[in-house]
């Protein structure tokens, strides 16, 4: 899937992770949840790329898997030409310094009995980049760069909202100066009033930095406010990947049509006309996913071959990929 620009940092190959499920005293493996099923995508230097889809879609589990945080089942993600998924833990963890993660909670992701300090200035200390007589100069440094009082240094993560709480994490992940970025729900355990700035932060650093970044998300309109690529996930597969204009503009794919109906429109006279599709029944289990087109038990246009045959994820137009046999 390339335009054939030498411009990729990071490409992910029909990426596969199942999780087993273990019964019994012995731990039989009696099935597996197919989390991530086999999908493929580039992102380019410098740009954001999104990936959405509802609670349960396996979006997280596709960006630990890319980091390596989850060893994948199969399928490869090469970073600038070099195959994360072969590396012995020596040479991926020296080149973890160059990819970083900012997690969903920040209540959650910051451990309680390390000041912000220790918080920050850990990974310098890992990857021995600094000497420890530095850590505090560079710790109020990194503050500054997230718009927080090098002052708060001193204070433990129970001392903080939840904004400045996520803006820590941030800090932590710009510490070894990385080039790419996984930002998996940043947003979506904050307050709306804080949303905003902790995204506009994101962008400032982008461009401060050069970085990278793969924005997890299930608001439609935010990812549509930061990202210039988006793929569209259902139960572990990609439905569609386009432009954020064109996919925005023109969805091919009906999860992608029934998921952009449902975000709303600050126009009156426009959201009284649109037509709203709503979606019947339930996401099936990840475990026992359906046969052919995952999406079609809840899909209002499904014909006879989508339960037969799973739909290619081809390129429909430049750039504008879409898995369905309808389009």
């Amino acid at each position: 899937m390339t335009d054939g620009s030498d411009n990729v940092l990071l490409r992910v190959d029909n990426l596969v992770k199942y999780f087993p499920i273990l019964r019994g005293v012995f731990q039989r493996q009696v099935g597996a949840v197919r989390a991530v099923d086999g999908i493929s995508f580039e992102i380019y230097k410098g740009e954001t790329f999104g990936l959405v889809g509802e609670s349960g879609c396996g979006k997280s589990t596709a960006g630990r898997t890319i980091l390596q945080l989850y060893k994948p089942t199969a399928g490869n993600v090469y970073f600038e030409g070099v195959n994360l998924t072969t590396l012995k833990s020596e040479d991926m963890r020296r080149l973890r310094r160059r990819m970083q993660m900012i997690f969903q909670d920040p209540y959650a992701s910051l451990n309680p009995r390390m000041t912000v300090n220790e918080i920050i200035g850990e990974p310098l200390l890992v990857h021995g980049v600094i000497k420890r007589n530095e850590l505090s100069e560079r710790v109020a440094e990194l503050l500054r760069t997230v718009k927080l009082s090098p002052d708060f240094a001193a204070r433990y993560p129970h001392e903080f909202s939840g904004g400045q709480r996520q803006r820590i994490g941030v800090a932590r992940a710009l510490a070894l100066q990385p080039e790419f970025i996984v930002c998996d729900e940043p947003i979506s355990a904050l307050d709306v009033s804080i949303q905003a700035q902790v995204v506009n932060l994101l962008e400032d650093l982008q461009q401060q930095f050069g970085l990278t970044y793969l924005f997890i998300a299930h608001d439609l309109s935010m990812v549509r406010h930061i990202s210039r690529r988006v793929a569209v996930m259902y139960l572990g597969i990609l439905v569609e990947l386009a432009s954020r204009d064109e996919l925005y503009s023109k969805p091919l794919h009906p999860y992608t049509q029934a998921l952009l109906s449902a975000v709303p429109v600050p126009d009156p006279v426009m959201e009284e006309r649109r037509q709203r599709i709503i979606l019947e029944g339930d996401v099936p289990s990840p475990v026992n996913p359906p046969s052919g087109c995952r999406f079609r038990t809840r899909c209002p246009i499904a014909v006879k071959v989508c339960a037969e045959v799973q739909p290619e994820f081809r390129e429909v137009s430049p750039g504008h990929w879409v898995a369905c046999h309808l389009v």
